[in-house]
């Protein structure tokens, strides 16, 4: 990684308290292919930015709030080789040159957290979201929404499009690559307790939206895995009910065509959809 400069991406908002200590601890590393910390202030009304800013860091500022997808995408563009992290203090910047140690071999290295990182609600879901998400892109996933991370900029600005403005965008983005055939490394870290107080997501309304993402982005980026169990949970009784009344010489009932005939167009479906997917992989090489 000598050879390529890095610029360290932190969407902040209303994180006056935290980020300059965060900004002091990156700082006090001294890494040399660090080029620039880019803080892209989304709205806040705290002075977060002038915060950064007085302790060198670029600033992009949104006039309004965004949500963190959007931020990030704001610092993507602006950046060469990305880091992503958290600017609440809870990722420990001492831990960035362990994932930049992999960028040679990888497209993507992610500091994954342990799995009893937080509250138990909070590691069932992070299970279950990790289990499905391996399930999607073919690969063990093993930090499904961690936002800590590093990525090749070419990669990360190609996806910018698919991310969206909430805190779902680490979801998408690891789900973009694996599918996309990109090498990803997941490296161990652990997570400090945020110097602001508790999380701004709500386990119940960030959750619920959460899941939404989920089935919108396995669709996406891997439908027939979600169109094809679809067919056969749809036309699997209509198909083994007409084998059982041909067998006893009977004719197959208007139940028996809707089922087959449903579980077909599914089926169709999540072909079609497969081949745009595949399409849009390609727009990302």
């Amino acid at each position: 990684m000598e050879a390529q400069k890095v610029s360290i991406v932190m969407p902040a908002y209303n994180e006056a308290d935290n980020i300059g200590q965060v900004l002091d601890e990156l700082s006090a590393l001294g890494l040399p292919n660090i080029i620039e910390v880019i803080v892209v202030d989304d709205g806040s009304h705290d002075g977060t930015g002038e915060a950064a800013r007085a302790r060198g860091a670029r600033v992009i500022r949104h006039p309004y709030n965004r949500g963190c997808g959007a931020a990030l995408r704001t610092g993507i563009r602006a950046a060469t080789v990305v880091v992503l992290m958290d600017s609440d203090g809870q990722h420990n910047p001492a831990d960035i040159p362990r994932l930049l140690e992999k960028m040679d071999s990888y497209d993507m290295v992610v500091g994954a957290r342990p799995a009893k990182a937080g509250v138990w609600y909070r590691n069932l879901a992070n299970r279950i979201y990790n289990r499905f998400a391996s399930y999607i892109a073919g690969i063990p996933v093993h930090d499904l929404t961690s936002g800590f991370r590093a990525i090749r900029a070419p990669l990360a600005k190609s996806m910018c499009y698919l991310l969206p403005n909430t805190f779902s965008a680490s979801t998408t983005m690891t789900l973009a690559v694996a599918r996309g055939g990109y090498g990803i490394a997941y490296v161990p870290i652990q997570i400090r307790r945020r110097a602001g107080g508790k999380s701004k997501i709500s386990i119940l309304r960030d959750g619920f939206r959460f899941f939404v993402l989920m089935a919108k982005v396995a669709t996406l980026f891997s439908p027939l895995k979600v169109f094809g169990p679809m067919s056969v949970l749809v036309g699997g009784p209509g198909f083994f009910y007409a084998i059982y009344r041909l067998a006893i010489g009977r004719a197959w009932t208007i139940p028996i065509t809707i089922s087959l005939t449903m579980g077909a167009l599914i089926l169709v479906l999540g072909l079609i959809s497969e081949q745009i997917a595949t399409l849009r992989f390609q727009q990302m090489e």
